[in-house]
């Protein structure tokens, strides 16, 4: 049996800035770009005050959301890790959201051991690959078992990151990463509500622990993640997870394939073909609520699954609704920040098109991207015997296929930084994050200083 635990380690252990791909830069530039700016837009969101406010940190080494109070680096990576996911309007890969969990540790260790901006990329680095070798191993969802893989991902995504921030041997590496695969959680169950992002600020407090751990001399099992009884085994949905496989993490660079997609609506990504979709259909051929008998989405069932709330009734309820997702692309022509609150989602005409919406099972899986149907499409029966529908979606904007340009990025960076009455210094962060390796010291970023 391959020694995977180990062999991650070592690859943690020695990465360095030069070993990086040039084509994986922009992946983590971009990472940590939209991440800090959605912890902007979420810093004000209940499920962050009420965590900062029942953990009642002491002032520490790292800064909070940008702003002027400090913690300890796991308390500031687990209020920040919960920020930047507050919303669901942060990135998306590796079967979840790497970012939001990576870049809260890396921020919040980097400051307290006084990292540079190259640092910080080797460590987003190290975090992503050993995440994605991780979720390769399985061919089955973990959505489909209940799990957030986010939650259970990127407890040792983060792990492995802040592993790399502490210049950790090879074993104590391996060591962080199996004590990031013991705090791995997050159920689906919680999704619409504040536990959701939760689950990525745990992850992000736990990987910046773990190392911490491992550093001090903490032990763990050298075999954690591949033994019988470990993580991959532990997580798998049906148990066919490869064990066996020497590890290519490496020497296969999955952040140049798989790269990163930018939420363009801050709804669960599963939604996002659908809305694209959707969208173009109604600045195409415009339609009232009151024209629609009914509409049709079609999806996967991974997606439908995810998507468990069919008549929601807030707004966090209403980020997991493909229902109100059409409604909202209806009535106001968006789905965005100002859509998802509790009066506009209550309101008459959004919840008679949410009662009007259905979703149907496409069972065709997508030859590479696995989890989706082939493509998404909407259908719209009007009262008049018209059916309009829209094109079949395939590739999402701000995906891989479809990246946003970074004038696009800078346009949602604003928005989610006046969002969070960050607005003053926004041009000063994008700029500091797009440029990362110019870094000296992570202080030296602007809103880190304390």
């Amino acid at each position: 049996m391959a020694r995977l635990t180990e062999q991650l380690g070592a690859f943690v252990a020695q990465l360095t800035y030069d070993q990086i791909p040039e084509q994986a830069l922009p992946v983590i530039h971009t990472g940590f770009t939209d991440c800090v700016g959605v912890m902007l837009a979420g810093r004000n969101e209940p499920a962050v005050q009420l965590l900062q406010q029942v953990l009642a940190p002491a002032a520490g080494t790292s800064t909070l959301v940008f702003g002027n109070a400090t913690a300890s680096a796991p308390e500031a990576a687990f209020i920040n890790g919960t920020a930047a996911h507050a919303l669901d309007f942060d990135d998306v890969g590796l079967r979840g959201h790497p970012s939001t969990v990576l870049v809260p540790a890396i921020l919040a260790e980097a400051e307290a051991v006084g990292a540079s901006g190259k640092d910080m990329m080797v460590a987003y680095a190290a975090g992503y690959e050993v995440w994605a070798e991780l979720a390769q191993r399985d061919p089955d969802h973990h959505h489909n078992k209940g799990w957030h893989p986010t939650g259970i991902f990127g407890a040792i995504g983060a792990a492995a990151a802040c592993a790399s921030l502490n210049r950790l041997n090879a074993e104590q590496c391996a060591m962080a990463i199996a004590l990031g695969a013991s705090q791995s959680a997050g159920i689906m169950a919680n999704f619409g509500t504040m536990t959701k992002p939760f689950h990525a600020g745990r992850s992000a407090y736990s990987g910046v622990l773990a190392a911490r751990l491992a550093r001090a001399g903490y032990t763990s099992s050298l075999d954690a993640i591949e033994h019988n009884q470990g993580f991959l085994k532990a997580v798998s949905p049906a148990g066919r997870v490869d064990l066996e496989s020497e590890s290519t993490v490496g020497k296969e660079w999955r952040m140049t394939t798989l790269k990163l997609s930018v939420k363009k609506y801050p709804l669960c990504f599963c939604t996002h073909r659908a809305l694209d979709g959707m969208l173009d259909l109604v600045a195409d051929l415009p339609v009232g609520p009151e024209e629609i008998e009914d509409i049709t989405v079609s999806t996967s069932l991974r997606n439908a699954t995810m998507l468990r709330n069919s008549q929601p009734q807030t707004g966090l309820e209403a980020k997991f609704s493909m229902q109100f997702a059409m409604a909202s692309a209806i009535i106001a022509k968006s789905a965005g920040l100002g859509e998802l609150t509790d009066d506009f989602v209550q309101r008459d005409d959004v919840q008679s098109l949410i009662s009007k919406t259905r979703v149907e099972i496409d069972p065709r899986d997508h030859p590479t991207m696995p989890g989706y149907a082939p493509y998404d499409q909407v259908t719209i029966h009007l009262k008049d015997g018209r059916t309009i529908q829209s094109r079949e979606v395939e590739a999402v904007r701000g995906g891989p296929d479809i990246p946003l340009s970074r004038d696009q990025l800078w346009g949602k960076f604003k928005d989610c930084a006046n969002a969070g009455k960050a607005e003053d210094s926004a041009q000063a962060i994008f700029d500091a994050f797009m440029s990362l390796q110019n870094v000296d010291h992570a202080k030296e970023i602007p809103g880190l200083a304390n």
